[in-house]
């Protein structure tokens, strides 16, 4: 069983189910649980290797995913099944996936606090099978590859293509300062009055 006291041993479930969704081409890149009411929602990222996951890869990653649920009863009680793509904002969940995001800017929050930080912001430094090194506000922040609790990606909008420009005839010449018209009453709204 691999829930325990509304706790699931998420890493333990995403290895048993791994390689049923490599046996489909599927990766499995790591499993969230979030408990609501009477219940709780399972959700299992997934990836294809060359491509985009699109939405057969999510129905079938279900299919396979659901069989195996209902036959194992791994999962007391109700549970709602989402299967979801890592999206561009992806979640990281091993060193594993921190590597393949070298110079990444990343979000992080540790389970624990470390010289006195749980929330980290910074780009990705180095990587290895025990410690995670990312750099916040230009300082080296490591950490043990198990101590987070939770990791996204931050994405690129700029890289990406997706900032936001500037609209068309919104700059304005700031060279001199605004000068105000002294025969304006003062009023937003009125007209300047005439001598």
């Amino acid at each position: 069983m691999f829930l325990q006291d509304g706790d699931l041993d998420t890493r333990a479930l995403a290895e048993r189910i791994g390689p049923m969704l490599a046996g489909i081409g599927l990766e499995c890149l790591g499993i969230e649980w979030a408990t609501h009411g009477h219940g709780g929602t399972l959700r299992v990222y997934i990836e294809v290797a060359g491509r985009e996951v699109d939405v057969d890869d999510c129905a079938t990653a279900s299919r396979e995913l659901s069989t195996w649920l209902d036959a194992e009863d791994p999962i007391a009680g109700q549970y709602t099944l989402e299967i979801s793509s890592p999206g561009i904002d992806r979640p990281l969940f091993t060193a594993a996936h921190f590597a393949r995001l070298l110079g990444a800017e990343v979000r992080v929050t540790l389970k624990l606090p470390q010289q006195g930080r749980r929330r980290l912001r910074g780009r990705v430094l180095a990587v290895d099978d025990e410690q995670i090194t990312v750099d916040v506000d230009t300082v080296p922040f490591t950490f043990a590859a198990d101590a987070f609790e939770s990791a996204r990606l931050i994405p690129d909008w700029v890289a990406l293509g997706y900032a936001p420009q500037p609209r068309q005839g919104a700059a304005r010449d700031n060279s001199k300062p605004a000068s105000r018209d002294k025969r304006t009453t003062g009023k937003p709204g009125t007209p300047p009055v005439s001598q």
